[in-house]
């Protein structure tokens, strides 16, 4: 079952409490006691050492700004704006990039979906993911001088 998002105009993050661990604090019945039926295993980590409220927005943050972009064209243009914002996304997810078809890249781009980071807006920002590529994930760069001799066919 797909989660439906109300449309929204918050430009920030809710806080809301995050449902990654089940701790006693969140859970405890009557008695004080720990209801795992109910709520499944505790997490002692959740108990000793609760997240900060800002990890939690910070967590949302892409899908907060998602959802705030849909709405914005959705009262702009109309409910067509974001089904085809939609359409186009799930499309370009499943083409084959050509990275996954085994063609020769630079070794400097990350191994992922150009043409979906443009949809995203992604294009558009420096993140960390982007400075802080794993060598073993791209591609091997070739060496440019020998391309050109074969290119060129020289000896």
């Amino acid at each position: 079952m797909v989660k439906r998002r109300e449309p929204s105009l918050l430009l920030v993050p809710a806080s809301q409490p995050s449902n990654d661990a089940v701790s006693l604090a969140t859970t405890a019945n009557a008695h004080g006691l720990h209801d795992t039926l109910s709520h499944g295993i505790r997490s002692l980590a959740a108990d000793a050492a609760p997240k900060h409220p800002l990890e939690n927005r910070l967590a949302q943050w892409d899908s907060t700004r998602e959802n705030l972009a849909l709405t914005l064209a959705r009262t702009t243009y109309g409910l067509h704006a974001p089904v085809r914002l939609g359409m186009e996304r799930a499309l370009v997810q499943s083409a084959p990039t050509p990275l996954s078809l085994g063609l020769p890249g630079n070794g400097f781009t990350k191994p992922g979906n150009l043409a979906l980071d443009i949809l995203m807006g992604l294009d558009e920002e420096i993140r960390p993911e982007d400075v802080l590529i794993d060598r073993a994930q791209s591609t091997a760069m070739g060496d440019f001088h020998l391309g050109m001799e074969r290119k060129l066919r020289l000896p």
